[in-house]
């Protein structure tokens, strides 16, 4: 934890402090950012408050007063709720409004973690409670130059594997054979294991009207055999198996013919120009210095497809931040499911993933890139980038 870095932030943010809570684990970005050791036993709440000035302090349970012992400041103990209470105050005296992991109105789902119960004790306390979200962006979702490097080496692992498992389609078409979805993911994830990769589902592999589901994902039982004819959507996502590695997260389209029909064709290049306009927006405002949230980026994107004539067909956002998590933490390229107002920071990661899907075509259309920003404000996609629907024989 990186103490005189908050603090910093803290005022940045005309903060008084940052109150973190957490019962039964169930607060992963806490963890993280405090470097908690989830692997022992929670039992009991314990809270850890970081004020813009001055010393931290920690309210630990009498059972589990070891909880909090890593990190500096006042240890306070407590055993009966009402004692909690009142130490808790306590800690908290002198503040107006603090920081926690909340998000009014649930508008960022991803930071909407302290239950109501808590926030009603706090605010009872005549402590006003705001979202921590900018902050946890900054902490939680800021790579490192090793984060980099694993987010590289975990995308030329899937940029191998996309590849021969096109090939692999290829190949079995050629011979007369129809693999299955199912099949060619099973393929998918072999080569992903024996690479070290690490991943907590997927690969998704789907065929015209399985493509028109965004989340699709085959099994032994809901299978389409692939053959000449098809649209073949793929998006796959994996970490290096090792501590603290970075997700990289694409898609790619493909048809099994010699060449791409123009109905498919034409609606692959609006998602490419639509992912375009939103790197390009992303580009132009790092290199002028200027402020860029995920709602922003997405509304660039999305006006694109709109404008197309296929708005209705765009049913998700633009992108997610990547992280340790797939879906991180940090800002989301998002002004559907949520407005995502949080400005988009150098050194953060997302995705980029325009998709078209129309289910009464039997067909769906996904292009993903993964967006780096450094601490310089440069604007990098690490990795091959999809410019056409690829013709598989």
């Amino acid at each position: 934890m990186d103490l005189k870095s908050i603090q910093k932030e803290l005022k940045k943010a005309k903060a008084d402090g940052w109150l973190f809570y957490d019962f039964h684990n169930r607060d992963a970005i806490a963890a993280r950012i405090l470097k908690m050791d989830t692997s022992r036993f929670a039992s009991r709440r314990w809270f850890y408050y970081i004020p813009s000035e001055g010393e931290p302090k920690k309210l630990v349970h009498a059972i589990e007063p070891w909880r909090c012992d890593h990190l500096p400041g006042k240890k306070l103990i407590y055993l009966e709720w009402k004692l909690q209470h009142q130490l808790l105050k306590e800690m908290l005296e002198g503040a107006k409004n603090i920081l926690m992991q909340y998000s009014p109105n649930n508008a960022i789902p991803y930071v909407s973690i302290v239950d109501g119960g808590t926030i009603d004790l706090i605010r009872s306390f005549g402590v006003e409670v705001q979202s921590s979200a900018d902050l946890v962006s900054i902490f939680e979702s800021h790579l490192s130059m090793d984060d980099l490097k694993s987010h590289i080496e975990a995308g030329e692992v899937l940029q191998m594997v996309k590849d021969k498992a096109f090939k692999e389609i290829t190949r079995q078409i050629k011979a007369g054979l129809n693999p299955s979805e199912f099949e060619i993911q099973t393929f998918m994830k072999n080569l992903m294991h024996s690479n070290n990769m690490t991943f907590p589902d997927g690969p998704i592999v789907a065929v015209n009207e399985h493509a028109a589901d965004p989340h699709f994902e085959p099994t032994a039982e809901n299978f389409f055999k692939i053959k000449e004819g098809d649209l073949v959507l793929i998006d796959l996502w994996a970490k290096k198996n090792v501590p603290a590695s970075i997700f990289y997260d694409i898609t790619w389209m493909g048809y099994v013919g010699e060449s791409v029909p123009d109905k498919f064709e034409k609606v692959f290049q609006v998602i490419r120009k639509a992912r375009d306009a939103a790197v390009d927006l992303v580009k132009d405002a790092f290199a002028n210095d200027k402020v860029i949230r995920g709602c922003d980026v997405d509304d660039a994107c999305r006006d694109v497809v709109v404008k197309a004539g296929y708005g209705k067909y765009f049913i998700h956002r633009t992108g997610h931040n990547i992280g340790e998590e797939v879906h991180g933490n940090g800002v989301h390229i998002d002004n559907l499911e949520t407005k995502d107002e949080r400005v988009i920071i150098p050194g953060t990661c997302f995705s980029v993933e325009p998709g078209i899907y129309i289910p009464e075509e039997k067909m769906g259309f996904r292009t993903e890139v993964d967006v780096f920003v450094s601490d310089e404000r440069k604007v990098e996609i690490f990795g091959a980038i999809q410019q056409n629907i690829l013709a598989l024989l």
